[in-house]
């Protein structure tokens, strides 16, 4: 599915679902372990690329501790923010041997 056939509906509840998720400072992974979702389906939902069912939008609100209408409102923000690129190398474990 390309951007341009996203549903308007589908991207305002992804929307609504990062908006939840950050205000209470939890991860992809936090937010699907506690909805027993896979992470890959949450991120498709917050893209606006999944459309979601009536048991997962309360799996959602589970997770966050809200109440399922809550999700159906509409979002304060109108897009998710791009990723910031680390500046510095990501350590993947390696020591430095200087």
């Amino acid at each position: 599915m390309t951007n341009d056939n996203i549903h308007p509906l589908q991207k305002s509840f992804g929307l609504r679902i990062k908006e939840f998720r950050d205000l209470k400072g939890m991860t992809q992974e936090d937010l699907a372990e506690g909805a027993a979702l896979f992470r890959t389906y949450l991120s498709r939902i917050e893209m606006g690329h999944a459309n979601p069912t009536l048991t997962v939008i309360h799996a959602l609100a589970k997770g966050l501790n809200v109440a399922p209408g809550l999700l159906l409102e509409e979002p304060e923000i109108l897009s998710i923010p791009k990723r910031k690129r680390a500046t510095s190398s990501i350590s993947r474990g390696r020591v430095d041997k200087n």
